[in-house]
């Protein structure tokens, strides 16, 4: 599969800072295992969603490049729901695939997502390990 699929589909780990108050829901700042990306998770409607707020010039080239002419702001997340205890199915844009896959996000801990996508019926699927951040990268 494409980088952007290994990028957005395999990550979304972090460990809490030391002494801090964590979140422990899956709203807020996370970056991908390549530090490529960064996605914003947060309510829409009754479900979670997540937008790229922040993308380097190789993920935004690699979009491009597939039709998204601009990633910053695109949804990649897109309606998950509860699926248990810190669980959520919803479904997951790969922009430098211009495709939509089953997905499933689950919360290891407060600073670490693990993100699964699948195609095939699940036959083929991915994760990736999530980091929270606190802030969006430098540009």
């Amino acid at each position: 599969m494409r980088k952007m699929l290994v990028a957005v589909l395999l990550a979304m780990l972090a460990s809490a800072a030391h002494g801090e108050t964590v979140d422990t829901t899956p709203n807020g700042l996370w970056r991908n295992p390549r530090n490529s990306v960064a996605v914003r998770t947060g309510p829409c409607g009754d479900h979670l969603c997540g937008w790229v707020v922040w993308a380097d010039a190789e993920a935004r080239a690699d979009a491009r490049d597939s039709g998204v002419d601009n990633l910053i702001g695109t949804r990649l997340l897109e309606d998950y729901r509860p699926n248990g205890k810190s669980a959520w199915t919803g479904t997951v844009y790969v922009p430098d695939m211009g495709r939509h896959f089953a997905s499933q996000i689950q919360q290891i801990s407060p600073g670490q997502l693990k993100i699964k996508g699948c195609i095939l019926g699940g036959f083929l699927c991915r994760t990736q390990l999530w980091t929270r951040i606190e802030r969006i990268p430098d540009a």
